[in-house]
């Protein structure tokens, strides 16, 4: 073999996953597994009915149209103008996806080039990086700081050149929980349209906002026409194995995107896809309870953290929990994560991994609080053997 590294320069030091690695870590050790962010309870049972329904009747057992199925882009449509006054064409404006990292990368490998800059805030979820190495492009960070993390748009000005295609947003964002404001999202719109960038949206947790309301920058002025947003069933129904995500966004936009995600899972998820679009037109007191529950569990946890002694950054949305692990007289999360499972038995996150710069999240931890209450409370039991 030839001297030459196997893997793709643009994707080294990316190795595996940390949702891997402390999933494995968690599996090892019988730990609690606050890390990876899946619940340990499934969604509606109506929509897990759809779904073997589906199965029986034949419903996508086979190839699905390469878009998505009818139902499912026609629900997807009607969703974002039930809740957002946006209207998209079902036909050539929303196009389904392997979940919302299928859609992140289509997006990104369509719409970037070689030495493009991209935008995001960081920390940021693990597979922007990935994407846009993959694509050649250059990632410029947005460094979102403790204990607001709020964006700073004077520095995210600063950070546009020549060079910039477009803007990457994460809103509520992961894993800070930080919601976008109106403010700032007419200031970031206002940027992009001056400036003629693209903007792409992750909005999984589009449903999850505790506090504050979320809103699409697509609909703000001059911003449809330039804005891919994207989301998924996972996050919103409890069922993130079906991996049914989607994009919705202009005719030649998605046009672009399409033909990126041809070529990386073609279609997926048949079944599932019919499942989903029931789903979608649950009724609002499904999200309402949702949302309310969630929000329960956010506090449970939170309170056992600070129990346990960590300080706690209240997030605004998402299922995640930031903390800072200085009070224990430690300084380096992934050290702490690393030791937590034979220490006390639990499984998080590092959020260094998630920085460009790594000091800049070092002593931050993450938890999810997805889980049922009995196995928050029995992680906050067992958190408490830090302060021993």
């Amino acid at each position: 073999m030839k001297a030459r590294p196997l893997l793709n320069r643009r994707l080294d030091g990316l190795g595996t996953t940390i949702f891997a690695e402390m999933s494995a870590l968690a599996t090892a050790t019988g730990a609690i597994n606050l890390g990876q962010g899946f619940p340990d309870t499934d969604g509606p049972e109506e929509i897990r009915e759809a779904a073997v329904r589906a199965l029986r009747e034949g419903k996508g057992n086979q190839y699905p149209p390469g878009p998505g199925v009818p139902e499912l882009r026609a629900a997807i449509s009607d969703h974002q103008q039930r809740f957002y006054g946006l209207s998209f064409d079902p036909d050539t404006e929303v196009l389904v996806t392997a979940g919302a990292t299928e859609a992140i990368a289509a997006t990104l490998l369509a719409l970037l080039e070689p030495d493009d800059e991209v935008i995001a805030f960081e920390p940021f979820y693990d597979s922007y990086a990935a994407c846009i190495a993959m694509a050649g492009a250059k990632r410029v960070p947005l460094t979102l700081r403790a204990p607001s993390f709020r964006p700073d748009l004077d520095e995210l000005r600063a950070k546009i050149t020549p060079r910039t295609r477009l803007l990457l947003l994460n809103t509520p964002h992961n894993p800070t929980g930080t919601v976008l404001t109106a403010e700032e999202q007419s200031a970031i719109a206002a940027l992009a349209v001056e400036h003629d960038l693209l903007v792409v949206t992750d909005e999984v947790y589009e449903h999850l906002v505790f506090e504050g309301t979320h809103r699409p920058i697509a609909a703000l002025p001059g911003m449809r026409e330039r804005t891919v947003t994207i989301s998924s069933a996972g996050k919103t129904f409890s069922f993130t194995g079906w991996k049914v995500g989607w994009v919705t966004a202009n005719g030649p936009l998605v046009s672009a995107v399409r033909t990126a995600k041809q070529y990386l899972t073609y279609v997926s998820a048949g079944p599932f896809q019919y499942a989903i679009a029931e789903a979608l037109r649950l009724p609002d007191s499904y999200f309402e309870e949702f949302r309310a529950g969630l929000r329960r569990k956010r506090d449970l946890l939170g309170d056992g953290l600070r129990a346990a002694g960590f300080e706690v950054y209240e997030p605004q949305g998402t299922y995640f929990i930031t903390t800072d692990i200085t009070p224990f007289g430690e300084k380096d999360a992934y050290a702490f994560c690393r030791a937590l499972p034979e220490r006390c038995g639990v499984v998080a996150i590092p959020n260094s991994v998630f920085y460009d710069d790594p000091d800049a999240g070092r002593s931050q931890v993450r938890f999810t609080f997805c889980k049922r209450d009995d196995v928050l409370d029995e992680a906050a039991s067992r958190l408490q053997r830090l302060a021993s």
